[in-house]
């Protein structure tokens, strides 16, 4: 399944390997009473930044993974802070991973993420949206390793979007990677492709200030995107709240994927 880079009309294919993403928030607290029930694990917290909590499941959702699109590139930074100064909102993502099978949290995992920018560019393709400005083929790139507890948090900014898409993140998921000298990684083995997806009312909110009002694109929405299959949780939907008043302020998001080891 490709996104076409010069009209970013998708295009769907089937995909072998299954993923599931386990729901957050409630939804998660009422699984974690069956979980009780089956004898399976309690559920646990993170002490570090970007915590949240993690429900242990004794069902899990199973879903099917998305598209990679033309946007990816190899040999992205390992860090926690993927600005580089973008301009936009500010958004912190605790993205939680867990074993589908047994629901266990899973450590060590590379959870890697890109995403275009305000104005709809993204890195390494800077121009394909319309838009001229400095192309350092690393802006809102990168990915970091989850704790002890499968949390990885990361800072970036709230996404943009460009001709024939909704807003969205790409995330990949890899263990056993080898992180190099340079920053970067090699090596490990590729659990999860998928993508991140955004509530349309606060999307809208966000696209009516500065500096996402000066991407003159037209916002093609969840409802008219021909990727997001209108699932939900298990289909990526973040969970959205807002750091203070105003959507400048930013919001956290947080969803817990889940993947077939």
């Amino acid at each position: 399944m490709n996104e076409t880079p010069t009209t970013g009309a998708p295009a769907r294919d089937a995909l072998a390997r299954r993923t599931v993403l386990v729901a957050t928030g409630a939804t998660a607290a009422t699984l974690a009473v069956g979980a009780a029930l089956s004898g399976a694990p309690a559920a646990r917290t993170t002490d570090t930044a970007h915590t949240a909590p993690v429900a242990a499941a004794a069902v899990c959702t199973l879903t099917r993974e998305m598209t990679e699109g033309p946007y990816y590139l190899d040999g992205q930074y390992v860090r926690s802070d993927i600005t580089e100064g973008k301009a936009g909102f500010p958004l912190k993502l605790t993205l939680t991973v867990v074993d589908d099978d047994t629901c266990a949290t899973i450590s060590n995992a590379l959870v890697e993420i890109w995403h275009c920018d305000a104005l709809g560019e993204y890195s390494g393709y800077v121009g394909n949206n319309g838009h001229t400005e400095p192309d350092d083929g690393t802006f809102l790139r990168g990915g970091v390793l989850t704790n002890s507890a499968g949390v990885a948090g990361i800072t970036t900014v709230y996404p943009g979007w460009y001709v024939g898409r909704c807003v969205h993140i790409h995330v990949k998921v890899h263990v056993g990677v080898t992180l190099t000298s340079d920053g970067s990684f090699t090596g490990g083995t590729e659990l999860h492709t998928g993508q991140l997806f955004f509530d349309e009312k606060i999307t809208a909110k966000v696209g009516a200030l500065s500096p996402y009002s000066a991407n003159k694109v037209t916002r093609t929405t969840l409802a008219q995107d021909g990727i997001y299959d209108d699932g939900g949780a298990a289909s990526g939907l973040l969970t959205l709240t807002a750091l203070g008043s105003s959507p400048s302020a930013g919001y956290t998001g947080t969803l817990t994927l889940g993947v077939e080891r």
